[in-house]
C-alpha cells in the first residue's frame, strides 16, 4: 500500500531525480513561490514562459523538491531556491527586493507593509489586505504573461551562505524511487563499513534559538553517518558542507514533510536486503517538531505497517 501513496505527484510530474539546486540568485528579477502546491508552480511557469528576463525561485522546504521533478525541471526559468524555511519569510521576502511572492497552501507569516502589496495567495492561504489569486482576472495581476518584474524591480539580494563549512547549493529529489535505483551502492557501502548508521532528522522548522541544536547535531555526526530527511527542519543543516560517502549524499532529502513515506520505503527495502525488520537496522531517529498534518502522515504510516 505504501508504494501507491505518491501517485498524485509522480504520475503528473514524473519520479523525482537526485538534483542539485542553486541558492545564489541570478542577476534577473523574478517571482518567488512558496508552499506545497506543485500545480500552482507549474501554472506560473507556463504563464511566465517566454517572457524573457524573469526568473522563478522556490522558497521553503515544501517547494524545494519541485526542482527534482522531470516535468518541472524542463523550464529553464526555474532558476533555484531562495532563502530557508517558512519562519524566515519576513526577512527573506523583504530581501527578494520587490518582485511578486506567490504563497500557495502553507503557513503565511503576517507580511510587512513594505512588501504586503506584492504578496499573492492561492487555495486556503489568505491574509487581510493581500491579493488572493481567484480574485484576480486572468488578464491582469501576477499570472499575466505581461509580467512587470523585468522593468520594475532589481534582482534579489544574495543571502546564500558565504563562509567556511557552508555550500551555496542544495541537494533534493532523494525520494525512494531515486534512492532505490542506487540501492546496490548504498547496500555495498553499508556492508563495507563506509556507512555505519542512518539518522532520520525530519520535521518542521521554527524560529526559536534552540532549533540551532539540529545544526550542531548534524555537524557533530561522524562522517560515516547519513542523514535521512524531509520537511523544513532540514534547513538547519542542508547547506552544511557535509560531503558524501562514495557519491552518496550525506543528507538524503526525500522532499516535503508528507514525503516521509519515502524514508519508510527506503528503510523497509534495506531491512529486506539485510533480512531483518526496521528495528534491526542501524537507524536512529532525531525528529523535529511536526505540525498537525505531518503528524497525521506519520500515524497513517504506522497504521500501514511503516
Amino acid at each position: 500500500m505504501l508504494e501507491n501513496l505518491d501517485r498524485a505527484n509522480t504520475s503528473t510530474y514524473g519520479n523525482p531525480e537526485i538534483t542539485t539546486v542553486a541558492t545564489a540568485p541570478n542577476t534577473n528579477p523574478g517571482i518567488l513561490v512558496t508552499g506545497h502546491d506543485l500545480k500552482d508552480l507549474e501554472d506560473l511557469l507556463i504563464q511566465t514562459e517566454g517572457t524573457g528576463g524573469v526568473d522563478v525561485y522556490t522558497h521553503g522546504g515544501e517547494m524545494l523538491p519541485a526542482h527534482a521533478y522531470p516535468v518541472l525541471k524542463k523550464y529553464p526559468h526555474l532558476i533555484g531556491n531562495y532563502g530557508g524555511s517558512w519562519p524566515h519569510q519576513k526577512k527573506e521576502f523583504e530581501s527578494f527586493n520587490g518582485p511578486p511572492v506567490l504563497v500557495t497552501t502553507n503557513c503565511l507569516v503576517p507580511p510587512a507593509e513594505s512588501y504586503k502589496d506584492l504578496v499573492y495567495t492561492t487555495g486556503p492561504t489568505g491574509f487581510a489586505g493581500v491579493t488572493h489569486i481567484p480574485d484576480v482576472a486572468e488578464d491582469e495581476g501576477l499570472l499575466s504573461r505581461d509580467c512587470p518584474c523585468k522593468d520594475l524591480y532589481p534582482p534579489p539580494t544574495d543571502i546564500s551562505e558565504k563562509r567556511d563549512g557552508y555550500i551555496d547549493e542544495l541537494t533534493t529529489g532523494c525520494a525512494h524511487h531515486a534512492v532505490l535505483s542506487i540501492a546496490d551502492v548504498v547496500v555495498d557501502a553499508v556492508k563495507q563499513g563506509q556507512i555505519r548508521k542512518f539518522v532520520v532528522m525530519a520535521g518542521c522548522d521554527g524560529r526559536q534559538k534552540e532549533r540551532e541544536y539540529y545544526t550542531e547535531f548534524a555537524q557533530a555526526l561522524p562522517k560515516d553517518v547519513v542523514i535521512l530527511t524531509a520537511g523544513c527542519a532540514k534547513y538547519r543543516y542542508n547547506n552544511l558542507d557535509l560531503g558524501d560517502i562514495g557519491g552518496i549524499p550525506r543528507v538524503i532529502d526525500a522532499g516535503q514533510c508528507n514525503d516521509c513515506y519515502s524514508l519508510v520505503l527506503i528503510a523497509k527495502a534495506l531491512a529486506d536486503v539485510f533480512e531483518t525488520d526496521l528495528n534491526g537496522l542501524p537507524i536512529s531517529y532525531n525528529i523535529a517538531w511536526y505540525e498537525q498534518k505531518a503528524v497525521l502522515v506519520l500515524l497513517s504510516l504506522l497504521h500501514l505497517g511503516g
